[in-house]
Formats: structure tokens, sequence, C-alpha cells
């Protein structure tokens, strides 16, 4: 199996993560729900008995976080950035939540005070050293690991636009970093490996979610708006690659674009 190739080096880590807090109110508008199934088979994995105490890294404005609180858990969200913060305590009142503002790196918890540690599209910005280490002794005994991000998909016979467009990312010197088209969402590796390689968790599932949506082309761009690479491209070529989404798009009979999404959820048990 293939490995994706967005994950973030060790030099893009830390000046891409925080580009989102640049645009929270787009991130809110233009992100995905994640799939009910993979929130319910996250309770089920982790064995979560009502008002059970969860810790989120990285909450963004709070996509993931509602559907856990309106199950009937406590969530206490570690989030990098004080507008995404900001906007997620709007989204979530009224729901027994807690938003601290701080890098996950240096946050301060109570140690085995929590039933789940999650991340939402999250898990890949904390650093590799840190983040096993650090979740592992937040987690009670018994307490379980969980993290999963939503990324565009290319199953059989994906939307012929993005061909089509990657000519236009191509021209602009932001060629894709891999092979083209990228692998099917079946074919791309998980991180059983080395969630195991850590020593720190056992018991590893993994579950696999495959879901699309239909944008206009004032949708997508939103979208693509929400992107840390796409937050730090050059302006010309930014208005560029948007400029060609809304022509080709504009000779489409209905305008729009089918983007699939992927998600990989891992759930492992803290190793006592």
């Amino acid at each position: 199996m293939s490995k994706a190739p967005w994950l973030p080096n060790e030099e893009q880590r830390e000046p891409l993560r925080e580009t989102f807090e640049t645009v929270a109110d787009r991130y809110d508008a233009a992100r995905p729900e994640y799939p009910p199934a993979l929130i319910d088979d996250v309770v089920s994995l982790a064995a979560l008995e009502p008002g059970a105490r969860l810790l989120e890294i990285g909450c963004a404005t709070g996509k993931a976080t509602r559907p856990f609180l309106e199950r009937g858990f406590t969530v206490t969200c570690v989030e990098l950035g004080g507008q995404l913060a900001e906007r997620a305590r709007t989204n979530l009142a009224g729901f027994p939540v807690t938003i601290d503002v701080a890098p996950f790196e240096s946050w301060h918890g109570d140690p085995e005070s929590f039933d789940l540690v999650f991340a939402a599209t999250a898990w890949h910005w904390i650093h590799p050293a840190i983040r096993y280490e650090k979740a592992h002794a937040l987690l009670r005994r018994g307490g379980s690991l969980a993290f999963w991000s939503a990324v565009h998909a290319f199953p059989e016979g994906f939307d012929p636009f993005f061909g089509e467009l990657q000519e236009v990312y191509d021209g602009l010197g932001e060629s894709y970093e891999g092979e083209w088209p990228p692998a099917p969402p079946e074919q791309v590796g998980d991180d059983s490996g080395e969630i195991e390689a850590s020593g720190l968790f056992e018991d590893v599932r993994v579950r696999r979610y495959l879901w699309q949506r239909s944008y206009t082309a004032d949708e997508y761009v939103a979208l693509l708006d929400t992107f840390s690479g796409h937050i730090a491209m050059d302006d010309a070529k930014r208005e560029h690659l948007y400029g060609e989404v809304r022509r080709r798009l504009a000779e489409r009979t209905d305008g729009r674009v089918l983007r699939h999404w992927s998600a990989i959820l891992h759930v492992a048990r803290r190793r006592t």
C-alpha cells in the first residue's frame, strides 16, 4: 500500500499548521462533516460509556466535536488557533465542552484522566515523537486513542475534472507530490504500523470510509481556500488556479464537480 503524499514533513509542519487560523470562517463553512458511521465506530471501538471524558486535539471549528457532544460525552478541546477556538465556542454553545488555546505539545492536562484522546484531520500536524507519548500519558488505564483525516479520494471513475486541473497545478509549478493519478482509497496505507511501533498502544483497529459531495465553482474555490498549501500559495498563482476552476466548470452543463472524500479511522487501546 502507498502512503499519502500530503502529510507534512518536519520543515513544513510548523508554518503550514498555523495557516488555518487565517481562514476560520471559511473553514467552518466549506469543510465537510464527518460520516455518522465513523463517529459511531469510534464510540463502539473505544467502548465509550455515557458521560465519558474525551480530549480532542485540534478541534478547529468543532466539526468533529459536536457529534460526540450530541452523543452525551464531555469534551475538552486543545486548539492552536484563537480564532478557530472562538468559532468553535460559538458553534458548540450550550454543550459540556471546554476549549483551550494552546499547542498540544505544550498543553498541560491531568495525567490518566481521559477515556478517549482523538484527532480529526489534525493528528498529522503533531510531531510523531510527541503525539503518542503524550496521548498515552493523558489516557486512563483502558482508554483509547482514535484519529482519522478527511482527504481527497480518487476511486475508480473519479471526476475527470481533477485530471484537467492537475495540468494547471503542473503549469504553476505546484505539481502533486506522488504518482498521478493517486492510488485509489483502498490502496492508501494506514498508520497501524506506526501505532504499534510506538510501543504504547495495542489492539489497533482500522476502518475505512468513502463519501462524495458535489460542488459549484464558488463552493469548490471556497473549499480549496481552506487547505494549507493553497492558503500559503503565491497570490498570482492562486488567482490563476481559481480562475481556471471557474472557467472550466462554467463549460459544464451543470457547472458542478464531484469530489470524493475518504477517511481511515485508527482506534487503539492504551497499553498499560
